[in-house]
């Protein structure tokens, strides 16, 4: 964020960036944003118009992560520019921004898991594939990772809706989820959550390498494939990590190097929040060769488009001079 809040939530002492580097800084995140947003919005826009990839489960779960992606990204950058603009935002406000951002967090380990397992039966158990990995078992699984999620982050809400005054939720905060779910039940039982989720998405795309891995050692090429990309979301499985350590890492930093707080937080900030969504689209987007075939129809705008465009209503105005001499 723009500021440094050192020391206990009621009296914080305040590090604030210059103006130049404030701009700077949002300039950099905002155009990082944008840019990844173009292309997840271009990925989104190639899966709906195709059936050959939303009738695919491997894609949907795919495009699900990229959505996610979107919304986590267009939170993080909001949330990121208004720091620096007004500060503080109001309670309600900011409870409908953190929850988004709660849920969207929460649901790329699970996703990564799916799409784990999907690879994992389609290399070890292809001929149960297409009855195990259909259309509408994927969208149920989507469901129930939306709904798993809510069952452990709207206790949070719950409790502060039920401990803080109506005149609380008309106030302003500085918008950061330490600040708002505060309760040290909420803190413990959010790091337990953490650890589980970890704990078993990592178990999961260990497990399912394990099997690809020995699968690809006697057959074909797609189980080497597979295994790359399993071991793609263990990548991304780390990037998960970082983000759910990103408090802890917030609360050591100024101790590690007390003279560039503010630019120490930014770095985290960038690492933590803006990569991530940065490789999933070039991962899945640009290493999949079907999906970057149609991708590069709507990503890149060639110019024998722009000329047969241009070039379309040329013949009727011939026919209309061709007419009009015949009269």
């Amino acid at each position: 964020m723009n500021v440094s809040l050192v020391g206990n939530i009621t009296q914080p002492k305040i590090l604030r960036d210059s103006f130049g580097t404030a701009v700077a800084k949002n300039v950099i995140v905002v155009s990082l944003c944008i840019s990844i947003n173009y292309i997840n919005g271009t990925l989104i826009h190639t899966f709906i118009k195709h059936e050959i990839f939303n009738g695919n489960p491997r894609y949907i779960l795919f495009i699900h992560m990229v959505f996610n992606d979107m919304i986590q990204l267009m939170i993080s950058v909001l949330l990121h520019v208004l720091s620096y603009i007004v500060f503080t935002i109001n309670v309600s406000f900011c409870c409908v921004l953190l929850m988004s951002a709660i849920f969207t967090t929460l649901n790329t380990p699970l996703n990564l898991a799916a799409m784990a397992i999907e690879r994992y039966i389609a290399i070890c158990n292809p001929l149960r594939h297409a009855q195990i990995c259909t259309v509408p078992k994927t969208y149920i699984l989507i469901g129930l990772i939306w709904s798993l999620n809510a069952i452990q982050a709207l206790p949070d809400l719950f409790v502060l809706l039920g401990t803080q005054p109506r005149s609380f939720f008309y106030s302003n905060i500085f918008c950061y989820r330490d600040y708002l779910f505060n309760n040290p039940y909420m803190i413990e039982k959010r790091k337990f959550v953490y650890i589980i989720y970890l704990a078993f998405v990592g178990l999961t795309i260990v497990y399912t390498y394990i099997k690809i891995m020995f699968v690809a050692k006697a057959t074909s090429l797609d189980a080497g494939k597979a295994r790359s990309t399993i071991i793609l979301h263990g990548i991304q499985l780390l990037m998960c990590l970082l983000t759910f350590v990103g408090p802890f890492l917030d609360n050591l930093l100024p101790g590690m190097f007390p003279m560039h707080i503010l630019e120490m937080r930014f770095f985290n900030y960038l690492v933590i929040q803006i990569m991530p969504r940065f490789v999933s689209p070039i991962v899945y987007g640009l290493r999949d060769q079907t999906f970057c075939k149609y991708l590069k129809r709507y990503l890149l705008c060639t110019m024998f488009e722009v000329r047969s465009t241009i070039k379309t209503p040329q013949p009727k105005r011939n026919l209309a001079k061709v007419s009009d001499k015949s009269i």
